[in-house]
């Protein structure tokens, strides 16, 4: 399978190392210069959970319109480049060509409708999985449970379970699902809880639970998206939030959200697609919103020093 994969920071290098290492024609597409060229001159090297390797082979450019034509395209930049990279794609895409986006966060499919029609977008949830960045060319790999895959209207397709097909070929564990959306909820209501909170208090996730106050400001952040994910008619896997949002954190108390880990490189964070996306649901669905408003303008106002 032809494959492009945009946005190659730490978790789209993996997926293209990975992806590329089993026999698919990769194109990594990425706009940091100097880890566009450590891939066309030194490989693309991965290290950790999914073991060691450095990939050779690899097409890398700043510009997916050097790809042309693929089977498929891999958006994994921040939400807030997902727009831009649609864009980019919907002039090479050809009848057969899908899109899959896999980001935190909620609107990714919204953003991709801007610019061509969402017939042939998939849309995926990365769960359990951590990457960083070593330097140019080189990822490391911190955690791998499962890639969800599903189609962005529901349902199962043969399209879909090709997909799914590639990626477990690639040693990922895929698995696809009949309602991505709800999957995406579920992930959205922890990144909720955690992102902004760990962000603001500089703290991770185990020091978050253990401060009663922060906690409590975390969850008033859950119980707020829960209620808008319930008013938008999505149907949660459990009955009881805050007790699946904890055991979420129980699982990895030593980890930093990729939130904190922007602010602390003075980095614009995706707080638009996760505590700030909340306020905007609250105004559609009439549901308050008070602890993700407060928690989104912190976050807003501290990256003004980064622009």
């Amino acid at each position: 399978m032809k494959i492009a994969v945009i946005g190659t920071g730490a978790m789209g290098s993996v997926y293209a190392a990975l992806l590329a290492d089993a026999g698919n024609e990769v194109w990594a597409i990425d706009t940091w210069d100097a880890h566009v060229r450590a891939i066309a001159q030194k490989g693309l090297r991965v290290e950790g959970a999914s073991g060691e390797r450095v990939v050779q082979g690899l097409h890398s450019s700043s510009d997916v319109a050097d790809a042309g034509a693929c089977d498929l395209y891999i958006i994994a930049t921040k939400a807030s480049a997902v727009g831009a990279a649609a864009q980019a794609i919907a002039p090479l895409m050809q009848a057969s060509s899908l899109v899959l986006t896999i980001q935190n966060g909620l609107g990714s499919g919204q953003r991709i409708a801007h610019y061509m029609p969402t017939d042939n977008v998939l849309l995926g949830v990365a769960d359990g999985f951590g990457a960083s960045m070593k330097g140019p060319g080189h990822a490391h790999h911190n955690a791998m449970k499962l890639i969800r895959l599903g189609e962005m209207k529901g349902g199962m397709s043969e399209r879909l379970r090709r997909v799914e097909q590639v990626w477990q070929a690639a040693g990922f564990k895929a698995q696809a699902f009949e309602d991505i959306n709800q999957l995406i909820w579920e992930k959205f209501v922890c990144n909720v809880t955690f992102s902004a909170p760990c962000t603001v208090f500089d703290c991770t996730v185990g020091e978050l639970m253990a401060q009663p106050q922060w906690w409590e400001i975390a969850t008033g952040c859950t119980r707020e998206a829960y209620a808008c994910g319930l008013g938008k008619g999505i149907h949660f896997g459990f009955a009881d939030v805050l007790k699946y949002v904890t055991q979420f954190g129980q699982g990895m108390p030593l980890a930093r959200p990729s939130m904190l880990l922007d602010h602390q490189a003075r980095r614009v964070s995706e707080i638009d697609a996760i505590n700030g996306m909340v306020p905007l649901l609250g105004r559609e669905l009439g549901i308050p919103t008070p602890y993700n408003d407060t928690m989104a303008a912190v976050v807003r106002k501290r990256e003004e020093a980064f622009l």
